[in-house]
C-alpha cells in the first residue's frame, strides 16, 4: 500500500484534514495509479487531469496529491535502481576481493619458493668452492636428486588414447598439470603492465617467464553461471579470431557426468610469410567437489595415441601444453574464471624476422586469453541488457558480421588450397602475390553466387602483400589508415580496367579513384565493451570512375570492422578490414573482405641498424640523395618493429581475369607505398636535421613559402620568428620544419572553410597527420568553440594590422585527441608582390591532454 500526504479523507471530498496527516490509498486506488505510471512516470498536469476524470476511484483524491504520489513513486524506483546497482558492485568487489587473496596466496608460494630455491643455490655454490672437483660433480649429482625428489615424476596407467582408461589417464594428469598452473607455481608468472585489476576491468592478466612454448594466465568475473561460461568458451570459433576450424572427433563420457573429447583444430597463419597451425588434442570436461567445472585440453602425441602422420602441407603440428578454464560460482551469482593457454608454435618453423610473433607470450594473451574473457563479459553484458545497440540489429548479428570479415580476410591471407585457392604465376617481382579462387562456393556460400558472379563464370582474386615496419605503433598507424582513407585508398588503374569492375558494388574493395576524390562518412554500427573493437558502416560519397562519370556518381558502403587502436594495450595487434555492401545490406549478405592486419613484434637493440627504418617511401626527402645515414642513431628511438599484412579481394569475369589481376597487383604496390609513406611520416619524430619537406602540388615552392612565413611575421609583429644561422633558402626552410612550436598554414577563401595547406613537422604531430592528408582537414574543426568564437572576433585585425595574438586554449587533432596550447599566434603570409597568399598560425607549448 502506497501512504502519500493528502488534505482530503477518503470518506468525504468536502471534509477538510490536517495537513500533517497521511491517507492510505485503497488497492484499487494504488492499481490505477500503477498502471498510469508503467506508461509515463511523469505524466503532465492535463494527464493527471484526465486521469481523475477516467478513474471514478480517484475522484476524491485532488491534482496536486496525484503529483506528489507520482513524485514518491519515481523515488521509490530511483532508490530500488540504486540499492540494487549497489548490491551488484557489492557482489563484484566481494568476488574481486576473494580472487586478490587467492592471487595473493599464489605470489606468496612464489615468493618462498623461490627463496628456497636461491638458499638452496647458495648452498651448493658454497659447497662447490670449498671442496674438490669430486666433490663438486658429487654436489651436482646430489642437486639433481633434490630436484628429482621435489619434482617427482608422476605415476600414472598406460597413456594409450588408443582405449578409455589411458584416456581417462591422460585427462586426469591434464587435470592437475593444469590446476598448478591456474592457481599454483608451476609457471612463472609475470602481470602484465597496465593491467589493472578491479570490478569492472578485463581481470588479472600474467605471462609466462622461461617456460617451455609460451604461455598466459588470466583471472576474471562474469555475471554468467558456470555452465553457461563453459558453452561459450568451449565455443572456440565464436571467440577465437585465428581458429580456422575446431572439430570433435569423437566423444566418450567420462567419472563424475564429465566428457573426453578428442579434438582438431587448424588456426590461421598470421602473414603471408609463414605457415599455418593445427593441433590434435584431447579435452576433459569435469566439475569439482567443490561445484567448480574444469575444461582442460592439452596435445596428443604420437607416444599417447595420437596421429602418427606428417601434417598437411599448408600446417605446422603445433603442440598444446596442459591449457583450459577453471570456472567457480560466486556467491549472489556469476562466475569466477581461470583462464590459462600454454602452447609450442614451433617457431624453429618460420624465418627468423617472424619468430619473435611465435615465441610471444604477450600476443598470446591479446589473441587468445583475453579475447576469452572478452568475450564472455560481452555476451553477459549484451544479456543483462547493459548494451543496446542501434539500426534494428541483434547484438548475435553484429558479431556475426565481425566473424565473417575476420574469417573472410584471414582465408584471403592463407588462400587454402581445399578452399579453392591457387597461385597464379608472378610478374617476376615477388612483392605481391596473387592468388584465384575460381570456385568460392566453400567459403562464401553458392547462394552467394548469383549476386556477385554472371553466369558465364568468374571467381574471387586476392592480391597480397607482408612488409616490416618500424618505429610505428600498430594502433597509430591503423587508426590513420581508417579516418584517413583517401592518403592511401587511389586506384591508378586504366580506365579499361575501372569499366571491367564498376558493374558490381562488390568488385571495388578500396576507397575511391585517382583525381576523383569522395569523402567518406562513417555510421558507428556496435563497438564491443571496452572500445577495443568499432563496427561501422562507411559511406563514401560521390563515388565515380572516371571524368564522364561524375554526373552519374553514386554513394558507395563499406561495412568496415577496426580494433586494436587503444595505443594503452600491451602487445596488442591492429586490424582494419572492410568489404563492399549494397544499400540493402542484408543480413547475410556476401562479404568479400580486404583490409590491414598489423602485428607488433618484440623491440629488438641490436645495433644501428635497428634505428633505421625499412619503408621505402615518405613525404620526406632526406638528405640530398634521398637516402638516410647508416650511422645515425637516436636514443629515443622506440625501436618499435611490427609486420604489416596486407589483402585486397576482387571479383572477376573469366574472360577477363588477366586485366583484373594485373590492375590488382598494380593496386596493391600502391597501397604499400602509400602506407609506407604514412607509416614513415607518421612515426614519432625520429627526424635527422637533413629531412626537408616536399613541395605540395599547386602551392609555392617550399624553400619560397618558409620565406614568405619568415618575413611577413617579421613585418607584422616586429619581431624574427627565429634566428637564420645562414642566409639559404635551405636554412630558412630547415629551421621552420624543425621548429618546435606548432606552425601551420591555411588558406583564406572568404566563399569557403580554411582548409590547411601546410605545416611543420611539429604542427604534423600536434594534428596527428601527413602533409598530403593535411590538406584535407578544415581549420574550424580542429577549433573548439571558444577557439572558433575568439578567431572570428580577431579575423578583422589580422586582415587589418597583419596579426593577433590568441589565449590558451584547447584544439583536437585529427583523430580527434584533445589538444592543449599555452598561447597561439596568427598573421597574415603576403607574397613577394605583397598580395595575401595564406594565414598562419603559431601554437606554442602544445601538448596532448
Amino acid at each position: 500500500m502506497a501512504l502519500v500526504m493528502n488534505r482530503d479523507s477518503p470518506g468525504s471530498s468536502s471534509k477538510q484534514m490536517d495537513s500533517s496527516k497521511y491517507v492510505r490509498y485503497t488497492p484499487e486506488q494504488v492499481e490505477a495509479l500503477e498502471r498510469v505510471y508503467s506508461e509515463c512516470p511523469k505524466p503532465s498536469s492535463l494527464r493527471r487531469q484526465q486521469l481523475i476524470r477516467e478513474c471514478p476511484i480517484l475522484s476524491n483524491i485532488e491534482p496536486k496529491q496525484i503529483k506528489v504520489w507520482f513524485q514518491n513513486r519515481r523515488c521509490r524506483e530511483k532508490q530500488r535502481k540504486e540499492s540494487s546497482r549497489l548490491q551488484t558492485v557489492n557482489r563484484k568487489l566481494t568476488a574481486m576481493n576473494k580472487l586478490l587473496m587467492e592471487e595473493n596466496d599464489r605470489l606468496q608460494k612464489q615468493v618462498s619458493h623461490l627463496v628456497y630455491e636461491n638458499g638452496f643455490m647458495r648452498q651448493q655454490l658454497h659447497s662447490a668452492s670449498g671442496t674438490t672437483t669430486d666433490n663438486s660433480c658429487e654436489s651436482v649429482v646430489m642437486s639433481g636428486q633434490h630436484q628429482q625428489q621435489q619434482n617427482p615424476t608422476p605415476q600414472h596407467p598406460q597413456r594409450d588414447a588408443n582405449n578409455p582408461a589411458g584416456l581417462l589417464a591422460i585427462a586426469e594428469e591434464t587435470l592437475a598439470e593444469f590446476l598448478s598452473k591456474a592457481t599454483g607455481t608451476a609457471v612463472d608468472w609475470v602481470q602484465m603492465i597496465g593491467m589493472k585489476p578491479g570490478p569492472d576491468s578485463i581481470g588479472i592478466v600474467a605471462v609466462s617467464r622461461n617456460c617451455s612454448g609460451v604461455a598466459a594466465r588470466a583471472c576474471g568475473l562474469v555475471s554468467l553461471e558456470p555452465t553457461k561460461v563453459a558453452e561459450i568458451l568451449k565455443d572456440r570459433l565464436s571467440w577465437f579470431r585465428d581458429c580456422r576450424c575446431h572439430d570433435v572427433l569423437s566423444l566418450i563420457p567420462a567419472g563424475n557426468g564429465g566428457t573426453i573429447e578428442l579434438m582438431y583444430m587448424q588456426t590461421y597463419a598470421p602473414t603471408t610469410l609463414a605457415a599455418a597451425r593445427d593441433f590434435w588434442t584431447l579435452r576433459y570436461t569435469t566439475s569439482l567437489e567443490d561445484g567448480s567445472l574444469v575444461v582442460c585440453e592439452r596435445s596428443l602425441t604420437s607416444s599417447t595415441g595420437g596421429p602418427t602422420g606428417p601434417p598437411s602441407a599448408s600446417f605446422v603440428r603445433a603442440e598444446m601444453l596442459p591449457s583450459g578454464y577453471l570456472i567457480r560460482p560466486c556467491e549472489g551469482g556469476g562466475s569466477i574464471i581461470n583462464i590459462v593457454d600454454h602452447v609450442d608454435l614451433d617457431a624453429w618453423s618460420v624465418p627468423e624476422v617472424l619468430r619473435s610473433l611465435y615465441e610471444s607470450s604477450k600476443i598470446l594473451a591479446q589473441k587468445m586469453t583475453i579475447s576469452a574473457l572478452r568475450h564472455i563479459r560481452q555476451i553477459a553484458q549484451e544479456t543483462s541488457g547493459e548494451i543496446q545497440y542501434g539500426g534494428g540489429r541483434q547484438p548475435a548479428v553484429l558479431r556475426t558480421f565481425c566473424q565473417r570479415l575476420c574469417r573472410g580476410f584471414n582465408d584471403a591471407v592463407n588462400g587454402f588450397a581445399d578452399d579453392g585457392w591457387s597461385l597464379m604465376g608472378s610478374d617476376g617481382v615477388e612483392d605481391v602475390t596473387i592468388t584465384i579462387n575460381s570456385s568460392p562456393n566453400k567459403f562464401l556460400g553458392s547462394q552467394y553466387n548469383a549476386s556477385i558472379f554472371p553466369t558465364f563464370g568468374g571467381g574471387v582474386l586476392c592480391a597480397k602483400a607482408s612488409m616490416l615496419l618500424q618505429s610505428v605503433p600498430p594502433a597509430l598507424l591503423v587508426r590513420f589508415l581508417r579516418e584517413h582513407r583517401s592518403e592511401w585508398a587511389d586506384y591508378g588503374v586504366d580506365a579499361y580496367s575501372a569499366a571491367c569492375l564498376k558493374a558490381s558494388p562488390y568488385a571495388v574493395p578500396c576507397a575511391r579513384p585517382g583525381g576523383f576524390p569522395s569523402s567518406q562518412v562513417i555510421l558507428p554500427l556496435a563497438q564491443t565493451v571496452e572500445n577495443e573493437e568499432f563496427l561501422e558502416v562507411v559511406r563514401l560519397e560521390g563515388h565515380a570512375f572516371s571524368p564522364e562519370d561524375v554526373a552519374l556518381a553514386r554513394d558507395m558502403y563499406l561495412l568496415q570492422l577496426c580494433s586494436g587502436v587503444d595505443e594503452n594495450a600491451v602487445g596488442s595487434c591492429a586490424q582494419l578490414v572492410f568489404a563492399p555492401i549494397d544499400e540493402s545490406f542484408a543480413d547475410d549478405a556476401p562479404l568479400l573482405p580486404s583490409g590491414f592486419h598489423v602485428i607488433p613484434l618484440d623491440p629488438k637493440t641490436d645495433g644501428p641498424t635497428a634505428n633505421r627504418t625499412l619503408d621505402l617511401a615518405s613525404t620526406l626527402e632526406v638528405g640530398p640523395s634521398g637516402s638516410r645515414p647508416v650511422n645515425e642513431a637516436d636514443g629515443n628511438s622506440y625501436n618499435l618493429r611490427s609486420v604489416l599484412t596486407i589483402a585486397f579481394q576482387f571479383t572477376f569475369e573469366n574472360h577477363l581475369r588477366d586485366n583484373v589481376a594485373a590492375m590488382a597487383r598494380q593496386y596493391v604496390r600502391s597501397v604499400v607505398s602509400s602506407v609506407q609513406r604514412v607509416a614513415m611520416a607518421i612515426a614519432p619524430s625520429r627526424l635527422s636535421s637533413q629531412m626537408v619537406p616536399k613541395p605540395l602540388p599547386g602551392s609555392p615552392e617550399a624553400h619560397t613559402l618558409a620565406r614568405w612565413i619568415c618575413r611577413s611575421y617579421r613585418i607584422h609583429t616586429g619581431a624574427e620568428l627565429f634566428r637564420v644561422d645562414s642566409p639559404s633558402g635551405d636554412a630558412v626552410l630547415k629551421q621552420l620544419w624543425h621548429h618546435s612550436d606548432a606552425i601551420m598554414c591555411c588558406s583564406v577563401k572568404t566563399n569557403a572553410s580554411p582548409v590547411f595547406t601546410f605545416a611543420n613537422q611539429a604542427g604534423l604531430d600536434m594534428l596527428e597527420t601527413t602533409l598530403v592528408a593535411l590538406q584535407d582537414i578544415m581549420l574550424d574543426k580542429i577549433l573548439d568553440e571558444a577557439g572558433r568564437k575568439i578567431l572570428c572576433s580577431e579575423f578583422s585585425k589580422i586582415m587589418q594590422q597583419g596579426f593577433a595574438y590568441l589565449p590558451a586554449g584547447l584544439c583536437a587533432s585529427s583523430m580527434g585527441r584533445p589538444v592543449s596550447y599555452d598561447q597561439a599566434v596568427a598573421w597574415k603570409v603576403v607574397n613577394d608582390d605583397d598580395s595575401n597568399h595564406c594565414l598562419a598560425f603559431m601554437f606554442m607549448s602544445w601538448s596532448f591532454v
